[in-house]
């Protein structure tokens, strides 16, 4: 698989990594150690190198962690290992709502998720989600500390605007960005992406497949269980769902045209966004593994890329989040 680089500070991926979320939680209870690992374990074998997960996947318990370090303990040093800090799972408050990226906070959950992935580096460590509380400047610089302590190798954002992008970066260089993009989720483009290229920043999008929608496997959100997100979504609720079902349509034909699954298509048009673009796509299975690596091989004409552009001009029909849960850029 061909590498990209993530900011100006060496980190070099492959340029799809693989974001193991699901594997523990947002998608229903159908959760597999096993088959997960083997699914990790695959993904190496294909080329990835890019594993994404967080303390928050873990509710607090590591089980996240603990499940990727496991599966690559073996290749440990072949990989790019990234994790996230920045919420309060002790508060009680509603999942997502309750930040802390307090200095001491950011330090007690990087040796958490140290011991929890069984490894003494983390390769590139993320505020989770912007803190209003605790000023950037301060979370840049105790993920600085960390970085000169050799616990940690690279600096990220996730959801984050420009002006905390640049205040950020001015004290401890960002490497990476990680924010939701995809065909269906187009927000970054007006001013995110473009700050993140002058500073010299990677962005390493995640729900590149629209959290599931952009593949062969849709149902409306009345089918799904009360576990998983999907249920609640706005883009599957009754109105916006016929509109985005209309959409994957076209997008399937176009894929067909050119012997591709809608799900290619949906990642081959990330990374022909830019050299600087590296989609986190997560799977628990193997199969759905190695056909989100074949994209990585797909090219997309110029005709393309304005054909998805007429099908859905202004990304999905919905809202990606609740609203106090959508960050303020």
């Amino acid at each position: 698989m061909q590498q990209r680089r993530l900011g100006q500070q060496g980190l070099t991926v492959s340029a799809l990594g693989l974001g193991t979320m699901g594997m523990t939680m947002a998608y229903g209870s159908d959760n597999d150690d096993e088959r997960s690992v083997a699914t990790i374990r695959r993904a190496h074998e294909l080329g990835i190198t890019f594993f994404d997960t967080a303390e928050l996947y873990g509710m607090g318990t590591g089980s996240n962690e603990q499940l990727l370090g496991r599966a690559v303990k073996e290749f440990r040093d072949e990989v790019v290992i990234a994790t996230k800090f920045g919420f309060d799972l002790t508060s009680g408050a509603p999942l997502g709502e309750s930040f802390d990226s307090r200095p001491e906070h950011i330090r007690e959950v990087t040796d958490s998720s140290l011991r929890h992935l069984g490894t003494d580096y983390i390769d590139l460590l993320y505020q989770h989600r912007v803190d209003p509380d605790v000023p950037i400047e301060e979370v840049a610089g105790a993920v600085k500390e960390l970085i000169e302590a050799g616990k940690v190798r690279h600096f990220g954002l996730s959801e984050a605007g420009p002006e905390t992008i640049r205040r950020a970066h001015a004290v401890q260089p960002v490497s990476a960005l990680q924010t939701e993009y995809s065909i269906f989720e187009r927000a970054v483009e007006a001013e995110v992406l473009p700050a993140v290229r002058e500073l010299g920043i990677g962005f390493v999008p995640y729900s590149p497949l629209g959290r599931g929608f952009l593949t062969s496997a849709v149902k409306p959100a009345s089918e799904y269980p009360a576990d998983d997100m999907r249920s609640w979504d706005e883009r599957w609720q009754p109105g916006n769902y016929e509109k985005n079902v209309a959409a994957i349509e076209q997008l399937s034909a176009l894929a067909q045209e050119k012997g591709i699954s809608v799900t290619q298509l949906a990642l081959a048009w990330l990374l022909a966004q830019g050299d600087d673009v590296v989609p986190i796509p997560g799977t628990r299975s193997e199969t759905r593994l190695a056909e989100n690596a074949a994209a990585a091989d797909v090219t997309l004409t110029r005709a393309d890329l304005e054909r998805v552009d007429e099908i859905l001009p202004h990304g999905s029909y919905g809202s990606r989040y609740p609203e106090a849960h959508l960050p303020s850029w």
